[in-house]
């Protein structure tokens, strides 16, 4: 069992090496990740419903977890192909569109539940 367990302890400290590099070295990623903490204390401020904190966290995970498979892929692409390649770019491109899709739902999502509450402040 100490093996498994060795293995399981290397493997998620290899997983949290890999999420500081992502954000040590990304700055949509730290920018995504200060929009998480705003989040996070407006979650918290406006006591938003366990259905409304499921969807956050669920938006939160998605665009965190696309920005890294977003970063992962670039970093190999580089290194694959050093040199411009019109092939390589275009995946570097659709990556980076899939990060600005799941943003921009979790924008959207966000929007629906916190505008209401923010305009219930400027209404009372």
């Amino acid at each position: 069992m100490a093996g498994i367990a060795g293995k399981f302890i290397k493997s998620f400290s290899h997983a949290i090496r890999g999420i500081a590099f992502l954000f040590n070295s990304q700055l949509n990623a730290r920018i995504e990740l200060t929009i998480t903490g705003i989040v996070i204390v407006a979650g918290i401020l406006f006591k938003i419903s366990t259905s409304e904190w499921l969807t956050i966290l669920l938006c939160i995970a998605m665009v965190l977890s696309l920005e890294g498979i977003n970063t992962a892929i670039e970093i190999f692409a580089d290194k694959l192909h050093p040199d411009f390649d019109k092939n390589i770019g275009n995946v570097k491109d659709v990556a980076a569109g899939a990060v600005l899709i799941a943003s921009l739902v979790a924008a959207i999502i966000g929007f629906i539940i916190f505008v209401p509450r923010l305009l219930g402040l400027i209404n009372f």
